[in-house]
């Protein structure tokens, strides 16, 4: 597919902070530059934009939030995006807010396509093209496995969604049904495909990938404490940008816990994923991609409020996550539950069976290629 026409497209995620949403972003946008870079592809945040330094402080109060009162966030956040309903809620504050400065940065950047990766700037754009101002052709890439009220929908044009059932979900408030594509959340092209069955039977010992999410948040520190020094299982531990957490990890002297800092080499990370027979992580929606592709069982140690309950909740019902009991958040228990899973082999099968299931749903187009598509009418 080649095309000599100059095209770009603006992708808009929201914070700075390295979030799902920028790496649903930098998952497409690296996929773009293996295929056709020619295409110019941009990454704006609509605080930043609109604001510039505060959006340092606002992410800053923002994390403090999820960590002082996580009760209370859960709350905040379900009342406010209300998951449950496919009825279109107007948010006349992120209006007032950011309306003005879009369109500003619309008239500055001329994108030939738009594609969002957060819910705010989809609001947004939604209220835009819904009045005629804005003909450019909008991508909706969700980065959970639930779609929230704030996500615009009726006049965006395109949506890639995680499951079959969100494409459902969509449908039953008024979007068109073409414009859906069901492409699970966007992952990185150098994150490649895995069977469960290919992991190292050889080996005695099996190996655990451990990881908190980029910022290393979780009760990671509290469950490693307490565990053996000299189990039958191999933890690596993914300590992203939390290098207090790193250095305590380190400071156990614990042969089977191995702690690695932030690793932001994707290519670096499928080596991680291809080294572990299955991962110990919480439910942030780009992680759950990847292992599932990576076909890993996937055991749930801890969910920060808000997003990432929600999505502990549906692919619990799906089957495709396993919750790890309080007991083993404690540090006992961890090694039985994960070495219980794999001698049965019946309980692997059928986790793999489920996993297959899932991703057979899913279309056979990459999303990437999607993208490139639409930009080119094709």
């Amino acid at each position: 597919m080649e095309h000599t026409a100059n095209k770009k497209i603006l992708f808009l995620p929201f914070l700075q902070i390295p979030s799902g949403h920028y790496q649903a972003a930098r998952a497409i946008i690296d996929g773009i530059a293996e295929k056709q870079p020619d295409v110019e592809c941009e990454v704006v945040d609509i605080l930043s934009y609109t604001f510039g330094k505060l959006e340092k402080a606002v992410s800053q109060i923002y994390l403090s939030w999820i960590h002082a009162f996580p009760r209370l966030y859960s709350i905040v956040y379900r009342l406010n995006v209300n998951t449950g309903s496919a009825i279109e809620k107007q948010f006349k504050v992120y209006e007032w807010l950011f309306l003005k400065a879009l369109r500003k940065l619309l008239r500055e950047k001329t994108p030939d396509l738009i594609v969002c990766t957060h819910g705010l700037p989809s609001y947004l754009l939604n209220i835009l093209k819904g009045r005629g101002e804005v003909q450019i052709p909008v991508v909706n890439v969700y980065t959970d496995y639930f779609i929230h009220q704030v996500w615009g929908k009726r006049a965006i044009d395109y949506h890639f969604v995680p499951t079959r059932e969100a494409g459902d979900f969509l449908v039953s408030g008024g979007v068109n049904k073409v414009g859906i594509y069901v492409t699970g959340i966007p992952i990185h092209p150098y994150i490649r495909k895995k069977n469960l069955s290919d992991r190292n039977k050889n080996s005695s010992r099996l190996s655990v990938l451990v990881t908190g999410g980029s910022l290393g948040i979780g009760a990671i520190e509290k469950m490693f404490s307490g565990i053996e020094g000299r189990g039958k299982i191999q933890y690596s531990i993914l300590c992203g940008t939390n290098k207090g957490l790193y250095e305590r990890l380190n400071a156990l002297r614990k042969g089977n816990v191995r702690p690695f800092e932030y690793i932001r080499c994707r290519k670096e990370m499928d080596k991680f994923y291809e080294s572990a027979d299955a991962i110990v992580t919480k439910p942030g929606g780009v992680t759950l991609s990847e292992c599932l592709f990576k076909r890993l069982p996937i055991f749930i140690f801890h969910a920060l409020p808000g997003q990432e309950e929600i999505n502990l909740k549906t692919l619990e019902k799906l089957g495709l996550i396993m919750r790890m009991d309080s007991e083993s958040e404690r540090g006992q228990g961890i090694d039985s539950q994960i070495a219980g899973f794999f001698h049965d082999s019946n309980s692997v099968k059928n986790y793999e069976d489920r996993v297959n299931n899932y991703l057979e749903t899913l279309t056979c187009k990459r999303p990437e290629d999607i993208v490139l598509d639409i930009l080119f009418g094709n």
